[in-house]
Order: structure tokens, then C-alpha cells, then sequence
């Protein structure tokens, strides 16, 4: 067995398996909830047991998260990587390969999302986020989510992957109904629609087969030209490697933004610090990532018996990431309910994961939050909610409605 140097104790062998510590499922959840539930239980169970989904542990605290994403001599991503597991409907590199398979996909997606290709996609980015905002915040009332959250995404992803507009907000149709059935484990409707992502990403890879797009500026068509070990990265692979980026993508910013805007809207203060100087907006989003960071069903599995955070973990078990928990974990993060600007350790914060499945967009992630914010500011006076925020279920983590009114600078 592996021992874990975080843990002050062994907390529990095989009788923990019964142990039910919290539901992921549980109806009513609100914008604090979760928090506050995952507060009562971080000190207890850094690796809580719940018997939701057949039964799974749930890596709560930093350093157990940290562990299991940076040991992949002892936890894979191969096998089971999220918690529900839904359908299976193929390989889809990077994210269901560990290294060294994974790396050929990962280097070509890394190029795409360098300073120099980050600066050029950045007025695009800002123009789309300035169209779709400046109607709402004219109209004086919006649902932030609904109206721009859940429409930004495609915008920019249609930008990003040289898409025309109707196909990439086809993807995030398809893409959200996807995830819901994930959510209820509804397995067919997960393999159909899997299927029309699938048949989506082969019309793309089929269109730049013409030879018309520039791998130095064009992802699918990076991958079609890179080779590992001489040869062409096997074709079902890179169908699966572009399958899984054009949906990746789409979902943590649309649970996201709205986060954002709740919280500030419970802040005026803030709000107008940052309106007086955009400059410290950088530094807001990463405390916004910290705080409300959208992924809890994350998983990776055990490869063996080992002890994590003083827990006995079998092999073959699933453990998710419960990053939204991880990210305010006292023992790293002091006050970590608490938002605070200049966190002096906030590089610290695991939101894009870390390791050899750390998040390859997270530069355009940042890039999205933050001109999000600089537009909203400068184009409104004030924002407030004008009721209740509509949350997402595991195995997300954020806001699926946020009405707010608006008072035009």
C-alpha cells in the first residue's frame, strides 16, 4: 500500500465502504450549500464516502485531489473518469490515455494555445463578448447565464476552431443536453447524442482534409499532420482527440461566468473597485476560479490498494476530484470562504487541474472570464441579482440562471 503524508491519522479500512457522508444528488442545492456542506466534512473525511452511483470516494481536501492527479505510477484516467460513469462510447485522447499514449495528442493541442495564438484570437474574443452584452445590459434586465453564459462559449469556440457560427452552436445545443443526461444517467440518450458529437467532429476532420487550413493556426488540422514515432496519429484517435475538444470546452464556462456575477453583485464594493481599476480583474478571476471552481465529478481510479488521506482505497474504485472543495481547503487556503484579493498563494489553486491532465485551455479560459468582466464593468454602473440563482447538479459545480438588473454606465 501507498501512504499518504497529508493524512494525520488512518481514518478507516473497509468498514468505511458502507459509509454514506453526503449526497451528491440531493435536492435544493443553493449557491452556499455545497460549501458549506463540503466545510462541515473536510476535516473529518479529506476523503469522504458516498454510496450515490454504486458507491465512490470523493477526494475533498488540496493535497488528497493534488495526490491523485500528479501520481499516475497509482490512480489512471482509463478507466472510470467521472463520477456518474455514463456510457462508454469510445476513446477519446487525451483525457482516457495516460502518458506516455497520451502525449503526441497533448503536444499538438499545447501549441494551440501559446501567448502569440492567445494575443491574436484576443479581439475576436472581445468583440463577441461586447455583442452579446451590450444588448443585455441596454435591456436592463438579463439572465446572464441563459443569455450570455450559456451563448459566449460557442462564439469563441467557433473563433478558436475555425467553425462557422451555426456549427459550433449546434456543438453546445447538443453539448448541454449531453451533460444533462450524463447527469440523470440516462445511457441512451448519452450514446446518441455521443454519436452526433462524433459525426460533428468527422465533418470537421473531413473538411480539413482539403488541405485548405494552416496547422500552425488550425488545431484539427494540426492533428491530422502530426506524426508519433513516424507515422500519422491513428484516424479513430484523432476523431475521438477532436470529439473531445469541441465539447470540453463548452461546459465550464457556461457553469462559470454566472458565479462570477452573483458573487459581485452580493459586493458592490468590489464592484466598483474593479470598475475603478480593470487592471486588478486579472487578479479577480483567479480568486473567482479559486473559490467557485465548476468541476466536483472529475475521477481517476485506483490502480492498486492504496491509503489516501487516511482512507484504505481498493483497486478499481473511483475517487472524484472535488475540486469545488479542494480550492478552499483551510490547510492551504486560510479563510478560503472568503474572497480575497492578491491571495498571496493563489497560484496554488488546482481549478485547471494539475500534472499531465492539466487543462490545455487554460489561457482562453482566463482570457474569457477576464474580457467578460472588463466589458460588463465598463458598460454598467451597478448590477444586482433580481432573484434566486438556478444551480447545476454534480457532477458540475455553479449556476444554470442568474437573473440580474442592470443600470447602464
Amino acid at each position: 500500500m501507498m501512504s499518504c503524508p497529508y493524512a494525520d491519522a488512518f481514518t478507516g479500512g473497509d468498514e468505511r465502504r458502507t459509509a454514506h457522508d453526503f449526497d451528491p444528488v440531493r435536492p435544493g442545492e443553493t449557491f452556499t450549500s455545497a460549501h458549506e456542506e463540503f466545510h462541515e466534512l473536510r476535516p473529518r473525511y479529506p476523503v469522504a464516502r458516498s454510496q450515490t452511483y454504486d458507491g465512490f470516494w470523493a477526494a475533498l481536501g488540496y493535497h488528497e485531489v493534488l495526490e491523485v492527479i500528479t501520481d499516475i505510477e497509482h490512480y489512471t484516467t482509463t478507466s472510470q473518469n467521472a463520477v456518474p460513469k455514463f456510457a462508454f462510447t469510445g476513446v477519446r485522447p487525451p483525457l482516457h490515455l495516460d502518458p506516455p499514449e497520451h502525449t503526441a495528442y497533448r503536444r499538438v493541442i499545447n501549441r494551440a494555445f501559446t501567448p502569440p495564438r492567445m494575443r491574436a484570437l484576443a479581439p475576436k474574443v472581445r468583440a463577441a463578448a461586447v455583442e452579446l452584452l451590450d444588448p443585455l445590459i441596454d435591456a436592463g434586465w438579463a439572465d446572464v447565464c441563459k443569455q450570455y453564459a450559456h451563448r459566449f462559449p460557442a462564439h469563441v469556440f467557433a473563433e478558436f476552431f475555425n467553425l462557422d457560427l451555426a456549427t459550433s452552436e449546434l456543438i453546445k445545443r447538443v453539448t448541454g443536453t449531453y451533460v444533462d443526461a450524463i447527469q440523470v444517467l440516462d445511457h441512451a440518450v448519452v450514446k446518441s447524442l455521443s454519436s452526433k458529437l462524433y459525426e460533428i467532429a468527422q465533418t470537421i476532420i473531413d473538411d480539413r482534409k482539403s488541405g485548405d487550413y494552416d496547422p500552425a493556426t488550425d488545431l484539427t488540422a494540426a492533428l491530422l499532420a502530426a506524426e508519433h514515432e513516424g507515422e500519422p496519429l491513428p484516424a479513430d484517435m484523432v476523431l475521438g482527440c477532436v470529439r473531445q475538444l469541441i465539447v470540453t470546452g463548452m461546459v465550464a464556462p457556461s457553469v462559470f461566468i454566472g458565479n462570477m456575477f452573483v458573487h459581485l453583485s452580493g459586493d458592490p464594493e468590489l464592484q466598483d473597485q474593479l470598475r475603478a481599476q480593470p487592471e486588478l480583474i486579472p487578479a479577480a478571476v483567479e480568486e473567482f476560479l479559486r473559490m467557485y471552481s465548476p468541476y466536483r465529478g472529475m475521477a481517476r481510479t485506483a490502480r492498486e490498494d492504496v491509503v489516501l488521506g487516511g482512507q484504505q482505497i481498493r483497486k478499481g474504485d473511483p475517487i472524484a476530484l472535488v475540486y469545488t472543495s479542494a480550492n478552499r481547503d483551510e490547510r492551504v487556503f486560510p479563510d478560503g470562504d472568503s474572497f480575497v484579493l492578491g491571495r498571496p498563494n493563489i497560484h496554488q489553486h488546482i481549478s485547471f487541474g494539475r500534472g499531465t491532465h492539466s487543462c490545455p485551455g487554460a489561457p482562453l479560459a482566463r482570457m474569457m472570464m477576464t474580457i467578460t468582466l472588463e466589458e460588463a464593468l465598463a458598460r454598467s454602473a451597478t448590477f444586482r441579482l433580481a432573484g434566486s440563482p438556478e444551480m447545476a447538479i454534480w457532477a458540475e459545480w455553479g449556476t444554470r440562471s442568474v437573473p440580474l438588473d442592470f443600470v447602464r454606465a
